[in-house]
């Protein structure tokens, strides 16, 4: 098993409906785990990808009615380095 996470930030805040359809998503074999982050608007899919293809949770994740914004990446890009002015 080779587990890798997606972060999707997501446009609106999730419906009940979309809730519930999210929480179905774990009975597809390869989900692990959906953890949310409310206050940064994202969704963390955690996944078997001996199992399942990037492209396939980020179908079922747009197929529950979530408004994925864009995708994210896990690292964050290193800070840009402040300019000192010459003296």
């Amino acid at each position: 098993m080779t587990t890798v996470e997606i972060l999707y930030r997501y446009a609106t805040p999730p419906t009940e409906p979309v809730t519930f359809a999210l929480a179905n998503t774990r009975d597809v074999y390869g989900i692990r785990r959906l953890s949310f982050d409310h206050d940064a608007r994202t969704l963390r899919v955690e996944f078997d990808a001996t199992r399942l293809s990037a492209a396939t949770v980020t179908k079922l994740v747009r197929q529950t009615g979530l408004e994925i914004a864009e995708e994210l990446p896990l690292i964050p890009p290193p800070p840009v380095p402040e300019t000192v002015p010459a003296a």
